[in-house]
C-alpha cells in the first residue's frame, strides 16, 4: 500500500504547515506577483483588464470587479462571486482560501491575510506558515 504524499503547495490549501520556498509555491506567487504589477497601471476600461484577471483568478466572474492597484499572493486561491466590487488597493495573501461571496462590495485599502507563522520563535526560523481560509 502506497502512501499518499502531499506537495506542499497542496499542505498550503489545507491549513497544514508548509515550506514557503518550495518551487512550487514560489512558482505560483511569481506568476501572480507579474500579473498584479502589470495591472498597477492599468484601469478596469483597459483592453486586457478582464483577461489579465481570468488569467490570475480563476473562474473570475464576468459581473466581478477588482480595481488596481491589487494584489495577492498566488491569485489561485481567490474566489469571487457574482457581482462583486473590489475598490483600489486591495491586498489578498491566499495561502488559503479567500473566498468573497455574491453582491459584496468591499472598500478601499482592505487586506486579507490568511497565513500565520508559528508562535515559537525557533520554529519561525524556517520558511514554514500555515493558511487560514477566509469567508466574506
Amino acid at each position: 500500500m502506497a502512501l499518499f504524499m502531499k506537495t506542499e503547495f497542496e499542505k498550503m490549501r489545507s491549513k497544514e504547515l508548509y515550506c514557503f520556498s518550495d518551487e512550487e509555491v514560489n512558482s505560483s506567487a511569481i506568476h501572480a506577483k507579474k500579473i498584479c504589477a502589470r495591472l498597477t497601471g492599468m484601469t478596469i476600461y483597459d483592453d486586457h483588464y478582464r483577461e489579465m484577471m481570468e488569467n490570475l483568478i480563476p473562474g473570475f466572474p464576468k459581473s466581478a470587479v477588482i480595481c488596481p492597484p491589487f494584489v495577492c499572493d498566488h491569485g489561485s486561491g481567490i474566489i469571487i462571486g457574482e457581482n462583486v466590487f473590489i475598490n483600489h488597493n486591495c491586498v489578498m495573501l491566499d495561502s488559503a482560501y479567500i473566498r468573497i461571496g455574491k453582491n459584496t462590495l468591499v472598500g478601499p485599502n482592505c487586506q486579507f491575510y490568511t497565513p500565520q507563522h508559528p508562535m515559537n520563535y525557533i520554529d519561525r526560523r524556517e520558511p514554514k506558515q500555515t493558511g487560514y481560509p477566509i469567508t466574506i
